[in-house]
């Protein structure tokens, strides 16, 4: 066994140190993406012990000439690897949401930029998460003082931390919503016009979504929702609501805030706000 593992060794060339090193790094990134879940240990550990499992195997196979076994060890590979995909999916799906957020894929990935964007997502998800209700308009070209001046005032920076705190079913400020400008949380339990259902339409809607397309269809801001029920996410925009996935959130809000909004009509405009106004 001495000699077959010495002959081994001597064979080993420039090429077999390359793909080692190839195949040695691929286990790393693997494990330290996977590592970000939260199912790191369990992941980890029976990654290693599987790699440990199968160099041990080779070992054995190359110094005793197994090949009728090394063929059998190739195909239960392949199912072991099979069985771990489907097993650890979720875990997978969340590394892969992970490696998307990263900022070396941003160089590659053409996508617009927000500041704000990562930080509404963020908020967004843990709420919908514990289906906590949410109403947040987030101010463009058109003004919102009319509407900030009917909430409390804030300003202040936004954090995820602090939109939850605002939301929570405890906190006085929960009901209604919180209106940004500038980039800042201008007012929180704001009180925005609620407009009908939309006509042909059997879909239950309460009232945030109500009030996000009414406030959607009287300015150019976006809306972003949180279902107390459900804790489906929706963004309002332009008079339509749109549910999006919580893994396409962040960037489809840095592509609305980052997107110049379509001049309204400058006539119907005076006409909506005089109709709030006198509302």
């Amino acid at each position: 066994m001495r000699d077959r593992l010495a002959q081994l060794y001597e064979s080993i060339g420039t090429r077999d140190v390359v793909e080692i090193a190839i195949l040695a790094v691929t286990i790393y990134l693997i494990l330290r993406l996977l590592g970000k879940t939260r199912g790191a240990g369990m992941v980890r550990g029976l990654g290693l012990l599987a790699v440990g499992l199968f160099l041990v195997a080779q070992v054995i196979i190359a110094s005793f000439d197994l090949t009728v076994l090394g063929r059998v060890l190739d195909y239960l590979l392949t199912t072991v690897l099979l069985g771990l995909l489907v097993i650890f999916q979720p875990e997978l799906r969340r590394g892969l949401m992970v490696l998307g957020r990263s900022r070396i894929l941003r160089y590659f990935v053409s996508t617009p930029d927000h500041p704000l964007a990562d930080r509404l997502a963020d908020a967004a998800e843990a709420m919908s998460r514990d289906c906590i209700g949410a109403l947040i308009v987030i101010e463009r070209e058109m003004g919102l003082a009319m509407f900030v001046e009917t909430g409390e005032g804030i300003d202040g920076e936004v954090s995820a931390n602090l939109l939850r705190a605002i939301f929570s079913k405890r906190s006085p400020l929960h009901d209604g919503a919180v209106i940004l400008c500038g980039g800042r949380i201008a007012a929180a339990a704001c009180q925005l016009p609620l407009g009908q259902p939309p006509e042909g339409t059997n879909m239950h809607m309460g009232m945030r979504h109500r009030s996000a397309l009414c406030m959607s269809e009287e300015t150019d801001a976006v809306l972003l929702v949180v279902s107390e029920e459900t804790g489906r996410i929706s963004l309002a925009v332009g008079g339509k609501l749109e549910a999006v996935p919580r893994e396409n959130l962040s960037r489809r809000l840095a592509d609305l805030l980052s997107r110049r909004p379509p001049d309204p009509d400058p006539t119907k405009k005076d006409e909506k706000l005089q109709q709030l106004t006198a509302a």
